[in-house]
């Protein structure tokens, strides 16, 4: 018996990581046939050789990437839509979700019903946003503080923060991939780039109840297709 719920156990596990790596795919799909709407070659269109970049870290099989960028061109790429939903959460704080949609009723149903589960609701546009800042971010690891940050610094960086050996990079949206490729000219390898909503205050949850609602309901969101 505990052979078979060994075995039990360890095809739960796998049924889990499949769905769950299914999960990541198309978000990733969608974020590519989003951006291959404003073109398909990645050379020449960031957005797009951004979202390759990151499929490919995700170990996403190539013909799912050319799937994906084909599909822009086509009627269900023609419906896909970026939407932000601005939301208030559990102990005041406060939600900027990004989605990827062909359905924008299903999407804002979905959210709905989740945000109440955990005592959260919809916000009105432009209620939520104001709180937060759109910027670019390289993240650099394994490097020399004090190094990273002057170069981020002479690359045309906004903002630089740290964290042991890695260093933060922030800069205008715009201006993302003119400060990755100053800094690859120096040699400073980005393991990571995209971007970023980065709060302009932040709140203190005390209560483990609220703490553990608030965990609750970004998992339940991530766990939604649409949202990216």
């Amino acid at each position: 018996m505990s052979g078979h719920s060994k075995w039990s156990t360890i095809k739960h596990q796998k049924g889990a990581a499949d769905q769950k790596r299914g999960v990541i795919f198309s978000k990733l799909a969608r974020a590519i046939t989003v951006a291959a709407k404003n073109g398909s070659d990645p050379e020449m269109n960031f957005q797009l050789r951004l979202a390759v970049v990151k499929a490919k870290q995700a170990n996403m099989p190539k013909e799912n990437i050319e799937r994906a960028i084909n599909r822009a061109s086509g009627a269900d790429g023609a419906q896909l839509e970026e939407v932000l939903f601005e939301a208030y959460g559990p102990g005041g704080t406060a939600f900027l979700i990004e989605t990827a949609t062909d359905n924008r009723n299903r999407t804002v149903g979905e959210i709905r019903s989740i945000l109440n589960k955990y005592d959260g609701k919809l916000a009105e546009s432009g209620s939520v946003t104001y709180l937060f800042k759109h910027l670019g971010l390289i993240i650099l690891e394994n490097v020399d503080i004090v190094q990273a940050e002057l170069a981020a610094i002479d690359a045309g960086a906004e903002d630089v923060d740290a964290n042991d050996k890695t260093v933060f990079v922030y800069t205008d949206p715009k201006e993302l991939e003119k400060v990755r490729q100053n800094l690859l000219e120096i040699e400073f390898t980005s393991s990571e780039i995209g971007f970023e909503w980065l709060p302009t205050a932040t709140i203190s949850i005390m209560d483990e109840k609220i703490d553990e609602r608030i965990s609750n309901l970004v998992e339940s969101l991530e766990g939604l297709d649409d949202v990216s």
